[in-house]
C-alpha cells in the first residue's frame, strides 16, 4: 500500500515502524479533516477519533489528541498543566510544528519532537484512529500505542 501513500503519509508510516506500531494507514475516498467525517468514513464512534490538535502554549507548539467526541477546555487544560495559557496555533504555526496540514496532522512523523497530551477518554475505546498526516489518510492503534508513540501526558482535556 505504501506507493499509494503522499511522502507526508509515508513519513507517518515509517514512524509507526520504528515503534513497533502495526496498524496501516487507509487512504479514504473523501478528506476526513474532521471526526465526525472520519468516524463515518470508518463505521466507528466519533469518539474513537483521536482528533490531533495543534495550540501555542508558552511560546512552544501543544498537541493535543484528543476524542472526537468532545472539545478541549483550554482554561481547564492549561490549569492542569500549569501552563500560562493554551490558545489555537495558526495554520502557518502548525505546517511549521508538524509538517503537516490542519485536518491531517498525525500524532507523529514531524520534523522534531512536539510536546503532547493524550486525552484519557481515548482510553475508553479498544481501538482508536488517528490521521496519517493528510487529510484523507487515517491509521487503527491503541490508547497504549498512542502514549508511547506520543511520549504524551495522559490528562482529562475536557472541561469539568
Amino acid at each position: 500500500m505504501s506507493d499509494t501513500l503522499s511522502p507526508r503519509s509515508l513519513l507517518v508510516q515509517d514512524a509507526l515502524r520504528q515503534s513497533g506500531i502495526s496498524g496501516e494507514i487507509v487512504v479514504l475516498p473523501d478528506a476526513a479533516s474532521t471526526a465526525a467525517l472520519a468516524a463515518a468514513a470508518l463505521g466507528v464512534e466519533v469518539g474513537a477519533i483521536a482528533n490531533s490538535l495543534v495550540f501555542w502554549s508558552d511560546g512552544e507548539p501543544l498537541l493535543v489528541m484528543t476524542s472526537g467526541a468532545h472539545r478541549v477546555d483550554t482554561t481547564a487544560l492549561a490549569t492542569r498543566l500549569g501552563r500560562e495559557n493554551i490558545v489555537r496555533a495558526s495554520v502557518d504555526q502548525v505546517r511549521a510544528a508538524t509538517g503537516q496540514a490542519i485536518g491531517g496532522v498525525a500524532p507523529t512523523g514531524h520534523p522534531a519532537p512536539v510536546v503532547t497530551v493524550v486525552d484519557e477518554a481515548l482510553a475508553a475505546y479498544p481501538e482508536i484512529w488517528a490521521a496519517g498526516g493528510t487529510p484523507h489518510t487515517v491509521f487503527p492503534l491503541t490508547f497504549g500505542e498512542l502514549v508511547r508513540l506520543t511520549g504524551g501526558t495522559v490528562v482529562a482535556v475536557a472541561g469539568d
